[in-house]
């Protein structure tokens, strides 16, 4: 052979060699439905996270405690709350007064959430109720 082929097989060679590393990439378009539920899916992660801080503060889970709540059980039921129902619990307390009142009328409406699961046999988090479904 040649000296030329010879440069040129090993050219060939090496080029050839580099291209066995790339990956193939592959475009598809992506639906608006697809992009809204990515969106929504953020947004109710972090409405879910901003409910665990205010039960995270100090002020707010010594009330959850002095009305005999058990604060694993509070952190599970927002945990299990519906989209729809936190989104109302998050509006809520995005729209509550600051100062104390904020304070009880979120202690008073987790309360009642949790009150109204365990009579529906969601929940056994109070140990005074009875549970509808038998």
């Amino acid at each position: 052979m040649s000296r030329l082929t010879k440069s040129i097989a090993l050219s060939v060679a090496i080029a050839l060699s580099h291209t066995a590393g790339l990956q193939v990439a592959h475009a598809a378009m992506i639906t608006t439905e697809a992009v809204a539920a990515q969106a929504t899916d953020a947004q109710l992660a972090a409405r879910r996270a901003q409910v665990l801080a205010t039960l995270d503060r100090a002020d707010v889970a010594q009330a959850l405690v002095d009305k005999g709540v058990d604060m694993d059980a509070a952190r599970a039921r927002v945990a299990a709350l519906s989209d729809a129902e936190l989104v109302n619990l998050s509006d809520q307390l995005d729209k509550a007064p600051a100062g104390a009142s904020d304070v009880l009328g979120t202690i008073v409406f987790i309360f009642v959430l949790l009150l109204i699961t365990d009579l529906l046999g969601f929940t056994k988090v109070f140990p005074f109720t009875h549970s509808l479904r038998r």
